[in-house]
């Protein structure tokens, strides 16, 4: 489900407010200046139209298969006897002026039709999508055994480890993809370039934070959502599905090699962690690099 950045958060510290407080939110979809801070935020909730169904579409008939079979459909009946024809019945005119009578509704319930999202209700897929996991869910448990992770999935944490370390945001381009398995970059969705688009969100302009903070946030811990289910997923760094006000001290100090003290204070009065995370699919596609709520 999407949430709403309330309007309390603020930006993030000085280490990163040119760069990131810009970066969370060109992360809604929001061109900004690097100044403004998360306060101003106002995102809308894109919808998802409602898919129009045709109930009145001929039903199909299968053509005979050459040489084989005729399908049920095409096999010829024996026609049946003839009945005798049977005289129509004889109807009385209707009076001028006078009100034909409707016809009988069929019996039986109506049709149920399809409802409509309603306001505010999150489009199931596409640009709004929000990543953050059931919150009524169990904590998954913290792991950082990398060698535990499925084949795919290890193989692409490692190749977008190896295209940070080049310095050059262009190598994380054929990671990214295209059309339907583009990585998805922002909640809001995005225009044009998926690299421009990382230069941007990055406090200089080749984009070289941003590779570190995707560096810093797959070295971290992991956890493993949703297992079994269409939308599994391996997700850096944990803090994304741990309560913030649970975590240990030495997880603490694992929490501020990718955020400073004073966005965690205000991650703890959001109640989230809302920086940037990274999800791999089992099969090894990345599905999202975002950050926002």
């Amino acid at each position: 489900m999407v949430t709403r950045v309330p309007e309390n958060v603020v930006s993030f510290e000085p280490r990163r407010a040119t760069g990131l407080a810009a970066a969370l939110l060109l992360a809604f979809g929001i061109a900004v200046s690097p100044a403004f801070a998360l306060s101003e935020i106002k995102p809308g909730d894109p919808q998802a139209p409602a898919a129009e169904t045709s109930e009145d579409a001929p039903p199909e008939t299968t053509a005979p298969a050459e040489g084989g079979v005729p399908a049920p459909e095409t096999i010829e009946k024996t026609p049946l006897p003839e009945a005798t024809p049977t005289a129509p019945a004889e109807t009385t005119p209707a009076a001028p002026g006078a009100e034909t009578p409707a016809a009988p509704a069929p019996e039986g319930p109506a049709p149920e039709e399809e409802a409509a999202p309603e306001e505010g209700e999150p489009a199931e897929d596409g640009a709004g999508q929000s990543t953050r996991p059931d919150p009524d869910a169990p904590v998954p448990p913290i792991n950082y055994d990398i060698e535990s992770l499925p084949v795919p999935v290890k193989s692409m944490r490692r190749l977008i480890l190896e295209a940070t370390k080049t310095g050059d945001i262009e190598n994380l381009r054929p990671l990214i993809g295209v059309g339907n398995d583009i990585t998805q970059l922002s909640l809001g969705g995005i225009e044009g370039d998926p690299v421009d688009f990382l230069k941007e969100l990055s406090g200089d302009d080749q984009g070289q934070e941003i590779l570190a903070i995707l560096e810093e946030v797959l070295s971290a811990g992991f956890v493993h959502l949703d297992a079994g289910k269409p939308e599994e997923l391996y997700v850096w760094p944990y803090f994304f599905a741990v309560p913030l006000e649970n975590l240990t001290p030495p997880q603490r100090v694992e929490l501020f090699k990718i955020v400073t003290a004073g966005d965690y204070e205000d991650m703890k009065s959001y109640g989230a962690y809302i920086f940037y995370r990274v999800g791999i699919s089992p099969e090894g596609r990345w599905i999202f690099f975002v950050a926002g709520d």
